[in-house]
């Protein structure tokens, strides 16, 4: 969704999810898949079908090549390569991506490859989450600046974006003007406005998340559980209720 220069970006891990959000009126995903992991690479097929079924929707499409953090091996990294590849040739509008060293210092020679080759199809370059476990989020913001990338997702190093506001407000002041910044980590309608107001932030990123049951996940003696308590035999999915919930408050935030 878009009203002026506000802009709601949802997390999808499915081509569902990705319906979900376009009922709900979003404008621009990130396309992932295991969610439950943080987010993965998803498939060129979700991504190609989803390009097919809403030609206008922007989709950024996650290169991740596992769960835990963001210092590759060389094999890894080959993988991701080819992965952001692949995704830029099937419609991709843009790719989130994360490399780090071992010190926590953005690992610059891969960044920049990444950006590079997504720059070649003049597509959008974004560096999610990653940036949060950075050790010193003000150098890295000026690396990704000089390298050219154009979006960083943060919770402003907090668990959730509403505890790292002040940082996020700080990183709106002092790089907002040469980098967009996407505040995400548990915004929602509730919250959203009063984030956007304390930062100054323009864009948010958001999962919108409900719960589906799925009664085979647990057989007897036999699970295959992503979560715990109430939600064992059930996964997250995108709600379009939610979408459009966050989506209204925005809109009527833009025409303040």
């Amino acid at each position: 969704m878009r009203n002026g220069d506000y802009v709601a970006e949802i997390c999808c891990g499915s081509f569902y999810d990705a319906k979900q959000a376009v009922l709900g009126g979003a404008e621009r995903i990130e396309l992932n898949s295991g969610l439950m992991l943080g987010g993965l690479t998803p498939t060129t097929a979700t991504l190609s079908l989803v390009k097919e079924r809403f030609p206008e929707l922007k989709v950024i499409a996650m290169v991740r090549p596992r769960g835990a953090g963001f210092c590759y091996t060389e094999e890894e990294f080959l993988v991701m390569e080819k992965e952001c590849q692949s995704l830029l040739e099937n419609g991709a509008d843009g790719i989130a991506f994360g490399c780090l060293k071992e010190d926590a210092t953005l690992d610059e020679e891969r960044n920049q490859r990444m950006t590079e080759r997504i720059k070649r199809f003049d597509r959008e370059a974004v560096f999610h989450r990653a940036f949060d476990c950075s050790d010193d989020p003000f150098r890295a913001m000026e690396q990704l600046i000089f390298m050219g990338v154009d979006r960083v997702l943060t919770s402003g190093a907090k668990a959730t974006a509403w505890e790292g506001m002040d940082r996020i407000g700080e990183l709106q002041r002092c790089f907002g003007d040469k980098i967009e910044i996407l505040a995400g980590s548990g915004v929602n309608a509730a919250n959203v406005c009063e984030l956007i107001e304390k930062t100054g932030i323009c864009q948010v990123h958001s999962s919108c998340k409900t719960w589906r049951m799925d009664p085979t996940t647990v057989r007897g003696s036999v699970s295959y559980s992503i979560a715990s308590g109430e939600h064992e035999c059930q996964y997250d999915v995108v709600s379009e209720h939610l979408v459009r919930r966050l989506v209204e408050k925005i809109s009527a935030f833009g025409r303040k």
